[in-house]
C-alpha cells in the first residue's frame, strides 16, 4: 500500500447529496397501485381481505384484530409515526385494496431504507400485483438516490426469506436475539439490494412483469427468481 493510499478507509462517496425522505407520492403499474395508507379510507377494506386469515399476522409485530374498529385504532396511530411511510396495495386486477407495505428506518443522510410491514392477504399473495408492488417501491427509492434497500424478516419465515431472495435481494445474515416481538424471541434475517445492482435488477422485473412473460391463463413462462439470481451476490444457505 503506497503511504497517500486511503482506500482502506473506505471507498470515497463522490459529490453525495442525500435523497429525499419519502411522503407518500402514489405508485400506479400495470397490475397493482399504491397510495398512502389513510386510516378512514382503507382500514375497512383491509380487514375484509385479512378476516379468516390469521396466520398472515403470524410473523408482524401486532394483530390479529378482533375487529375493524380494532385494527382502524392500530393504524390511525401506526401512520402517525414519522420514521414510517405505510402504503395500502390495490390489486388493479380485482379493484379491491389487498395488502400493505411501509418504508421505515428511513436514513436520508446515508441513503438507506427499509421495506417491511408487508402484510399481504391471501388474494394478494403470489400474483403479479404483489410482485409489481414490490418493484414499484424498490424503483422509487433507487430513482430518488437511495444507495441501499434492505429488507429484514424473522429467521424462522422462511417465506419471507424466500421472497426476498425471489425478488433480488442478497442474504447478509442473522443476527441472533435481535428482538422480542409477541413474547417470543426473535432473530432477524438481514437482505439488502445496492445501487450498483439496481440497473440489472430493473430489467429482471420489466422482463418478468411484461405480459408477453404470461400465457393465455395467466401463468408466468420465466420465473422472476431465475431472473435475479444473476445478479445476487449472496444466496440464503438456509434455502
Amino acid at each position: 500500500m503506497k503511504p497517500d493510499d486511503s482506500s482502506y478507509l473506505g471507498t470515497p462517496v463522490p459529490n453525495w447529496v442525500p435523497p429525499v425522505a419519502p411522503v407518500g407520492v402514489p405508485l400506479t403499474g400495470q397490475y397493482a397501485a399504491l397510495e398512502k395508507l389513510d386510516a378512514n379510507r382503507h382500514a375497512g377494506s383491509l380487514y375484509r381481505a385479512y378476516e379468516g386469515s390469521d396466520a398472515v399476522w403470524d410473523y408482524m409485530p401486532y394483530g390479529p384484530f378482533s375487529s375493524v374498529d380494532f385494527y382502524q385504532s392500530w393504524m390511525l396511530e401506526a401512520v402517525l409515526d414519522p420514521e414510517t411511510l405505510f402504503y395500502a396495495i390495490r390489486n388493479l386486477e380485482t379493484g379491491r385494496w389487498e395488502g400493505v407495505a411501509s418504508y421505515l428506518r428511513i436514513s436520508t443522510q446515508n441513503g438507506s431504507v427499509e421495506v417491511g410491514h408487508i402484510n399481504y392477504s391471501p388474494a394478494l399473495q403470489r400474483t403479479r400485483a404483489a410482485t409489481e408492488a414490490m418493484y414499484m417501491m424498490m424503483d422509487w427509492a433507487f430513482a430518488k438516490g437511495y444507495r441501499r434497500y434492505e429488507w429484514k424478516c424473522n429467521a424462522l419465515n422462511m417465506r419471507s426469506r424466500r421472497a426476498a431472495q425471489r425478488l433480488g435481494f442478497s442474504f447478509e445474515g442473522v443476527f441472533r436475539q435481535a428482538t422480542v416481538v409477541k413474547g417470543r424471541n426473535r432473530d432477524t434475517a438481514w437482505f439488502a439490494i445496492i445501487d450498483s445492482e439496481w440497473p440489472a435488477l430493473k430489467t429482471a422485473f420489466e422482463t418478468w412483469l411484461a405480459p408477453s412473460n404470461f400465457d393465455a391463463s395467466g401463468n408466468q413462462i420465466q420465473r422472476l427468481g431465475d431472473l435475479t439470481q444473476v445478479v445476487r451476490v449472496a444466496s440464503d444457505p438456509d434455502l
